[in-house]
């Protein structure tokens, strides 16, 4: 099944009955730029906003974790998704945040969920329509089929390691290796002891996700076999899942996504490598 959904399809479908534009827009803490207010400032019409940090367990000390199924049903149902609809998620970055978001949906069993290629800056650079305010939709009701195989906890994390399952981190190179701080206070920058490092904005050129080919290339240059179970983890969970796409767009389906990721295991006394992998 296709991830993408092109400007030109959303344009031509922008007004479906069973669409949900999902605006996912969400920024690394030490910006300054905040998701919700960019929303109200502008977005593609129709579109409802998802809060990252507020639709998560709000019971954990961890960035945006998943909720309960309870609670995300209740969450988006409240702004209008509901079963049997088509959700295509966007962010502000182009390709950053929407892919967690997407990942979500799948996870609690949506099943017809795509992201815009390009996202809000290639419907801006086309002179597409925006409109502001709040969302406008009724309310839903959205079934939670929650696959909880895909969402690797740290126990699974530590089962991982020195076992035949890969772990590959979407952070940046320094940060993989500890030569550059975390962007959040108090947590050792490394990495988990035997995971492989592909940085996401390799993956990444101009908000949109590089073809297939160099898909490939990059991840046989991060030294990983295709042929094995992947896990994918980052931060705190989002840049993980443009691994995860784009771990799918070659036909590599990974087995799970680290929820809580560098933030969980550093701050809980892991094992922790430096340098390269």
């Amino acid at each position: 099944m296709p991830i993408f959904v092109s400007t030109q399809w959303l344009a031509d479908n922008l007004h479906a009955p069973d669409l949900v534009i999902v605006d996912a827009t969400w920024f690394l803490p030490p910006t300054d730029r905040e998701g919700r207010r960019e929303f109200l400032e502008r977005h593609i019409p129709g579109a409802v906003f998802f809060d990252l940090e507020g639709i998560s367990d709000q019971t954990s000390d961890l960035p945006h974790m998943l909720p309960e199924p309870r609670d995300f049903a209740t969450a988006v149902g409240a702004l209008g998704i509901g079963d049997g609809v088509r959700i295509v998620v966007y962010d502000a970055l182009g390709l950053f945040s929407a892919p967690r978001v997407w990942w979500t949906f799948r996870a609690f069993g949506a099943q017809d969920v795509k992201i815009l290629e390009g996202g809000l800056p290639k419907w801006l650079a086309e002179d597409r329509p925006v409109e502001a305010g709040p969302a406008r939709r009724p309310p839903a009701v959205f079934t939670p089929r929650l696959d909880r195989s895909v969402v690797a906890d740290i126990a699974h994390m530590e089962k991982a390691m020195g076992s035949s399952t890969q772990i590959l981190d979407a952070r940046a190179a320094a940060r993989f290796t500890g030569e550059a701080p975390e962007p959040r206070p108090n947590l050792k920058s490394g990495h988990i002891p035997g995971s492989l490092n592909l940085p996401s904005s390799k993956l990444v050129k101009d908000g949109i996700l590089v073809g297939p080919d160099v898909v490939r290339a990059e991840l046989a240059a991060a030294g990983l076999d295709m042929s094995r179970p992947v896990i994918t983890t980052c931060g705190s969970g989002v840049s993980a899942a443009i691994l995860w796409i784009a771990l799918e767009s070659v036909g590599k389906r990974p087995q799970a996504l680290y929820d809580g990721s560098w933030t969980e295991w550093a701050s809980r006394g892991k094992p922790i490598a430096t340098g390269d992998a």
